[in-house]
């Protein structure tokens, strides 16, 4: 049997979605101990999207195989009762034995949260990244235009080996202020290693009027890293939606 799970999780103290020899800390690690106690079986989840440390999904997809049928709100009910209060799972249903979760996905949502405010938010500092300065908002959504496309963005990524190629395209960025917050929101059919998180970088040194909104051609061009801007931190970062 197979099953699709749909989750939430802050992860802030987490190492990531994957699985590590290193850590029972992660997403996935947590997942997969609670379904083998379940199952009595080893169980192997897939995810959509393997998620940074301090990342966090708003809904993020998994799916994982069992010898045992059950109903999907069993399943549900029982992640729920021993994950971590800081992990959910919000849906569950049986799929084709061919569904994967990351195979199959067609696009995915991010979204960066800036506090673009002297003051600090005591009550969000987990999910958004302070930042001071002010922002010409203009000036990063003509950036931002320029990204839109398909594109290499190897500029863009922080694994200097990629095995796989480096082109991606990026169907909608939104820039929206709601009072002293600024949200970048990201579609695409896919993201390279840190690469939302580069974008959000570059765009914020573009609203400081550190780079002008048409260097993102000349950092397309470069194909080095150490072209486009600075790694803005993982605690701002939300998986918002997978596409099928």
């Amino acid at each position: 049997m197979n099953y699709r799970m749909e989750l939430q999780y802050e992860g802030t103290r987490y190492n990531g979605w994957q699985r590590q020899d290193s850590t029972e800390n992660t997403i996935q690690g947590k997942l997969e101990q609670v379904l083998c106690r379940m199952t009595g079986e080893r169980i192997e989840v897939q995810g959509a999207g393997r998620t940074d440390s301090g990342v966090h999904a708003k809904m993020q997809v998994a799916n994982f195989h069992t010898e045992k049928e059950r109903r999907p709100e069993d399943i549900r009910n029982y992640m729920n009762r021993y994950l971590p209060e800081d992990i959910a799972v919000t849906f569950c249903t049986e799929v084709s034995e061919r569904f994967h979760s990351r195979l199959n996905a067609k696009g995915k949502v991010y979204q960066y949260r800036i506090w673009n405010s002297e003051k600090p938010n005591v009550f969000e500092r987990r999910w958004v990244y302070e930042y001071p300065d002010k922002l010409d908002i203009q000036a990063m959504e003509s950036a931002a235009g320029f990204l839109m496309g398909t594109h290499d963005f190897k500029s863009f990524c922080t694994r200097k080996k990629m095995k796989k190629k480096t082109v991606r395209t990026i169907t909608g960025i939104r820039i929206e202020v709601f009072g002293e917050e600024v949200r970048i929101t990201y579609e695409g059919d896919g993201f390279l290693y840190h690469m939302v998180r580069i974008l959000t970088g570059t765009l914020i040194e573009v609203g400081i009027h550190e780079r002008s909104p048409k260097d993102i051609l000349h950092i397309f061009e470069e194909k080095d890293r150490s072209a486009a801007g600075f790694l803005v931190p993982a605690k701002g970062l939300t998986l918002l939606n997978v596409m099928y």
